[in-house]
């Protein structure tokens, strides 16, 4: 593996059956991914983004093509190793946050150690506090998820993403439910994060979103059609700054 590649796909195509017919999801998608990158994957409904985004994230294995994670072959690993590569290397942050409602951020944020025997309860829980106090939520550690409001809800699922300290952040949609105040909050976030070396790869239909990203890969009908360094990339704290003063998000 060439150092410092997080991600490379080679030829990656995913075939399902429906029926009689074939549908041909992705047809030879191929681009790497460097450690401290933030790219962008953009494409409209039915372009094989939400194909892709599961292979990236382990939940489904290629139907030809190389994946390597982290230097790891994924098409060879079987279904445990698959769910540890992916609990150890991937960060995971969703649209709908999905956050346990029952429970505090602080154990939301444990939830991924819980898997690790390696690390104990007190490691965990330090562990935990570390990660919510990174993303500003150091002061909301026994809230739960219905007394946060929409934006803090999606840094309990960030400092989630950051716990087990992983070599990729993947998000989809991550901002797809917010305010636009919100949306440009979080993506301040993330940039902070690209900027101390977190690898985000980040799932989004908005040029919007997109252009606070340093690369871009547009999907269409299962290719990949562009792939364009964003040379204007803007800041979202210079955006967040612009924007009248309201209430806390």
């Amino acid at each position: 593996m060439t150092e410092n590649k997080i991600l490379e796909l080679q030829d990656i195509r995913r075939e399902f059956r429906m029926g009689s017919e074939i549908v041909r999801a992705l047809k030879g998608v191929s681009f790497d991914v460097r450690s401290g990158e933030f790219l962008t994957i953009m494409g409209s409904s039915g372009s094989g983004k939400t194909t892709l985004l599961n292979t990236l994230g382990c939940l489904d294995k290629p139907t030809e093509g190389t994946y390597l994670l982290d230097g790891v072959d994924v098409r060879k690993l079987s279904r445990n190793d698959l769910a540890r590569l992916r609990n150890h290397k991937i960060g995971f942050v969703f649209q709908a946050y999905n956050l346990l409602p029952r429970t505090s951020a602080l154990e939301n944020v444990e939830l991924p150690l819980l898997y690790n025997p390696k690390i104990s309860i007190k490691a965990r829980k330090e562990r935990a506090i570390r990660s919510l106090e990174a993303v500003g939520l150091g002061d909301r550690l026994g809230h739960m998820p219905n007394q946060l409001s929409g934006g803090q809800q999606q840094r309990v699922a960030i400092a989630r993403a950051l716990v087990n300290e992983p070599v990729m952040i993947l998000a989809d949609e991550a901002t797809g439910n917010l305010d636009s105040r919100t949306s440009f909050s979080i993506m301040a976030l993330i940039q902070d994060l690209n900027a101390q070396g977190k690898t985000i790869v980040f799932v989004t239909h908005e040029p919007d979103i997109a252009s606070f990203s340093s690369r871009t890969v547009m999907l269409k009908d299962g290719k990949v059609v562009k792939d364009s360094i964003n040379e204007n990339r803007r800041s979202a704290r210079d955006v967040l700054a612009s924007l009248p003063v309201t209430e806390d998000y």
